[in-house]
């Protein structure tokens, strides 16, 4: 019998699926797995193996069972939870479509998404993360400014609110739209096996065989079945088959519900697009941890844009989501384009859809075609192709005996240095490329004797695309580092004459920055695949389908700005703009958009809105896969350029929320007003992680190394 004169004290704790409080006497050297073995009642036969401790009051999980209630610093005073590890949360999918998902919310959020990816069948979840829902009110301020969350403590008198730990995600939507809280997803409704949120009405979404229209992901007949073992709430089966849901992850519906798109948000100026990027969650800690409770709603998304070894054959579920996060980044102006780049966004999209309407996939539908396109080639067979490929490179190895050779490009342009209230106009020079270096004269005579006029180095510059077909217009914008390191970037404005200038010039620059000569393998591909672009957005030669323009809906296919601006000539625009396209396969139309997307000037470019070390103004940071760049809060404009290469080390002062970037030649100082700092350490650590795989190492995923790189402590 225990006594109170024995060092024992009162520990309260509430049986979560009891809904039943008991009051235990514990001593503080005793192990929290003895604490649970007390709850558990041996007259009560119940599988309690996946139930564990949370303390509220410290935001905290208790699942280090060997330790102490001492060295876990838990006192008299403590209210614990004794609740289950594995949560239903609501998760949105990139294609707007919501599945309700098992999720353990005791483990690091990246472990989280690991075991979601793995299920949904999407290779490389490193790439992709959870974020908390943006709402439109959250862009008209600061995370700084916006409300901090409070954390509810039930207590014997009421319910108590306590601040969150200061590492703590504290960001969180301010309805209750997306928060389970209201019941209305504490049980299934309607059909018992329902899942997924229904994604359109009849007619919008693309049929299968023996499938009814406005099928949900979760089909009746399918792998994800109703277990009404834990309150009624539906779960995952981890013994069925996927097979039914990855056919249908594969291919998602043309759009949404009325009430989903009515949710989205969409950002009209670079401060409004940087505070989009404040709901991402902390991959070091639990879901729990953020605030995020049973049946609330999070987002899985792409969150890296390097995406790493795309194949049609194992990658159908990824290059589907992929394909949907880029097409709502276009509709929703996340991303500018041209007039000319929306029509062929629309034309790629309304061939994705056609292709579905005329062939209803099935799982393995593209790697039939794959097959076939491969002349029935073997695993053997294609895995020697690949290899020999990468050792020869695009063009097979027919330059083999002239490796020795360094290859030059030389050509006549026009250039044009920016200046403030600059009346110049772009003056015509001899240019010519090599070892990474822009070379201009006055003639091409000038070139064999002389020095050049102008000599620019290219490695690490920036380039940007500066094209309109209509005009004529090919252009490239190269925003060079100051040799001296120190500065702001020089601009330099190059205009080519034709389109087949430009797709030679464009690659060889964009290999530059890189630090890749002309000798790389990637340059013809990256030629054919800008000449490809080009191509689609031309004027189509062949004559369009014949479909009758009253059965597009343009609102699909366009953004808002783009409708106003074609206005009643919309649908025609897009049928026009589809006669280059219509001969893509479903698979090959998806590949087509994803690539266009990422030749967008602002693709990959995350931004946050900071204030550096002794600056009063508010400035943009941009944070990309190699590099950050500092940015124009209002115009965009590229003030400087650091490299990850020449980056020694990054630190965050969690104290004052700071954050410092250690360089070869300078320090970076400053504090992130849009979101937490601890975003901005996580996108740059986790980037350099990305830049690390390689089809040569082990692609076992190293999460102890991401945690280190992202993790933000030492």
């Amino acid at each position: 019998m225990i006594h109170v004169g024995e060092n024992t004290w009162n520990l309260r704790i509430l049986i979560t699926d009891l809904q039943v409080e008991k009051t235990l006497r514990v001593r503080g050297d005793q192990h929290i797995g003895g604490v649970m073995l007390q709850l558990v009642d041996p007259e009560m036969p119940k599988d309690w193996s996946d139930h564990a401790l949370w303390w509220p009051a410290r935001n905290i999980w208790l699942t280090r069972t060997r330790s102490t209630l001492d060295q876990a610093g838990v006192q008299s005073d403590s209210f614990l939870y004794f609740t289950p590890m594995h949560k239903t949360l609501r998760v949105q999918l990139p294609d707007l479509r919501y599945l309700d998902y098992r999720v353990n919310f005791s483990i690091k959020t990246f472990g989280a998404v690991v075991n979601l990816c793995k299920d949904l069948d999407i290779r490389y979840p490193e790439e992709l993360s959870l974020c908390k829902p943006v709402e439109q009110e959250h862009l008209k301020k600061n995370f700084s400014k916006l409300p901090q969350k409070m954390i509810p403590v039930a207590e014997a008198n009421g319910t108590a609110y306590l601040q969150p730990a200061p590492d703590t995600n504290s960001f969180v939507p301010i309805t209750n739209a997306y928060n389970g809280s209201n019941g209305s997803l504490d049980r299934s409704h309607g059909n018992g096996n329902l899942l997924c949120a229904p994604a359109s009405p009849y007619g919008t979404t693309p049929r299968r065989a023996a499938t009814a229209p406005g099928t949900p992901i979760s089909s009746p007949t399918g792998t994800w079945r109703h277990n009404t073992s834990n309150n009624g709430y539906t779960t995952y089966d981890s013994g069925s088959s996927y097979g039914d849901l990855q056919e249908n992850l594969a291919v998602s519906p043309r759009s949404p519900s009325p009430d989903v798109r009515a949710r989205l948000v969409r950002p009209k100026t670079l401060v409004q697009k940087a505070r989009l990027n404040v709901g991402w969650l902390d991959s070091s800690l639990s879901i729990m941890e953020q605030g995020v409770r049973e049946y609330d709603t999070l987002c899985l998304r792409f969150k890296y844009y390097t995406f790493f070894d795309l194949n049609p054959k194992y990658d159908q579920v990824r290059i589907n989501q992929l394909y949907e996060q880029a097409k709502w980044s276009i509709l929703n102006e996340e991303l500018d384009c041209t007039e000319e780049e929306t029509l062929m966004f629309a034309a790629l999209q309304f061939q994705v859809n056609h292709q579905t309407d005329l062939h209803p996939p099935g799982i393995d539908s593209s790697l039939d075609a794959a097959v076939q396109k491969n002349g029935g080639d073997d695993d053997i067979d294609s895995a020697l192709n690949e290899l020999q490929i990468t050792l020869e490179g695009p063009g097979g190895g027919g330059d083999a005996g002239n490796i020795t050779r360094i290859p030059e490009l030389s050509d006549y342009l026009r250039f044009l240095k920016p200046q403030l209230f600059t009346l110049k106009g772009y003056k015509r020079y001899y240019f010519t490329y090599r070892d990474l270096h822009l070379h201009l004269y006055k003639s091409q005579e000038d070139s064999r004797r002389g020095a050049p006029s102008i000599s620019i180095n290219l490695r690490g510059c920036e380039v940007t695309p500066d094209v309109h077909l209509a005009q004529g217009k090919f252009g490239i914008r190269l925003e060079v580092p100051p040799e001296g390191k120190n500065g702001p970037n020089s601009e330099f404005w190059v205009r080519c004459e034709n389109e087949e200038q430009y797709a030679k010039w464009m690659a060889a620059c964009r290999l530059a920055a890189k630090g890749r000569s002309l000798a790389d393998s990637s340059y013809d591909s990256e030629v054919s695949s800008i000449r490809s672009l080009l191509q689609m957005q031309k004027p189509a030669q062949a004559a369009p389908l014949n479909i009758n323009p009253r059965s597009v809906d343009a609102v699909d296919y366009l953004s808002p700005k783009m409708l106003r601006k074609l206005s009643s000539k919309a649908v025609q625009r897009i049928l026009e703009a589809h006669a280059n396209v219509r001969q893509l396969q479903l698979m090959d139309a998806k590949l087509k958009y994803i690539q266009a997307w990422q030749s967008l000037p602002d693709f990959g470019v995350t931004l946050f809105v900071i204030k550096f070390d002794g600056h009063k103004k508010e400035e943009l940071l941009g944070v990309a896969h190699n590099r950050i760049m500092r940015m124009d809060l209002n115009t965009g404009d590229h003030i400087k350029t650091w490299r990850y290469n020449t980056m020694k080390a990054w630190n965050v002062n969690w104290g004052i929320k700071c954050m410092m970037i250690q360089f070869h030649d300078e320090n970076v100082v400053f504090s992130c007003l849009s979101a937490d700092c601890k975003v901005v350490h996580e996108f740059i650590g986790g980037y350099i992680f990305m830049s690390m795989r390689s089809k040569e190492n082990n692609q076992t995923l190293n999460e102890e190394m991401f945690h280190k790189l992202t993790g933000g402590w030492s």
